[in-house]
C-alpha cells in the first residue's frame, strides 16, 4: 500500500511531537488542570546524576514518595512557610516533586512540572522561607534514614535553584 512506510511513520511522529511538547501532562484524577506549558526535564532545574546509586539510597521511587509525603506534611504544618503551600494543588505538588527528585537522583523518571522560576515567582519567597523549606526537607530525609552524605547529594543539586526561587 505505502511505498515508504518508514517515511510515513516519521511524518506521523514528527507531526505529533510538537503537540505533546506544547501541553502539560494530563492531570491525575485529584489534580487541578493547569495552563499548557512545554514539558522538559530541563524544567527540573538541575542535571541528573548519571547513575542510580543515589536513587537507590533514597529507597527508589517508593522511598522518594514517602519522603515527599512527609515533607509536604511538614511544610503545611510549619508556622513560617505553611501558608505558602496551603493554597497550592497538593496532589500535583507531590507528584511533580517526586518526579523532580527521582529525575535528579538518577532514577527512571521524567520531570513534567513547570520551570522553577515560573513556579515560584508569584509566591515572593524570602531567603528565610527558603532556609526553612530546606530544613524541613532535611528532617524528612532523616526521618526515612537517608544517610547524611546522600542527603547532601540531593541538596547540592537543589541549592543552585535558590536564585530562581527566592524573589524577596
Amino acid at each position: 500500500m505505502y511505498r515508504h512506510p518508514v517515511r510515513v511513520a516519521l511524518i506521523i511522529s514528527l507531526s505529533l511531537a510538537p503537540m505533546n511538547a506544547a501541553v502539560g501532562q494530563s492531570p491525575l484524577p485529584d489534580e487541578n488542570p493547569v495552563d499548557p506549558y512545554a514539558i522538559s526535564n530541563a524544567n527540573a532545574g538541575a542535571t541528573p546524576y548519571t547513575h542510580k546509586r543515589y536513587f537507590e539510597q533514597f529507597g527508589g521511587q517508593a522511598g522518594i514518595d514517602q519522603i515527599v509525603a512527609d515533607f509536604t506534611h511538614r511544610v503545611l504544618e510549619d508556622p513560617i512557610i505553611g501558608d505558602i503551600f496551603f493554597a497550592i494543588d497538593q496532589v500535583r505538588f507531590k507528584r511533580t516533586l517526586s518526579e523532580q527528585f527521582c529525575y535528579i537522583l538518577g532514577g527512571p523518571c521524567d520531570y513534567t512540572g513547570r520551570p522553577m522560576q515560573s513556579l515560584h515567582e508569584a509566591h515572593g519567597i524570602t531567603q528565610r522561607e527558603f532556609n526553612v523549606l530546606v530544613e524541613n526537607l532535611q528532617l524528612s530525609m532523616a526521618e526515612f534514614q537517608v544517610p547524611f552524605r546522600i542527603q547532601n547529594k540531593l541538596l547540592a543539586k537543589l541549592a543552585p535553584m535558590s536564585s530562581e526561587i527566592i524573589s524577596r
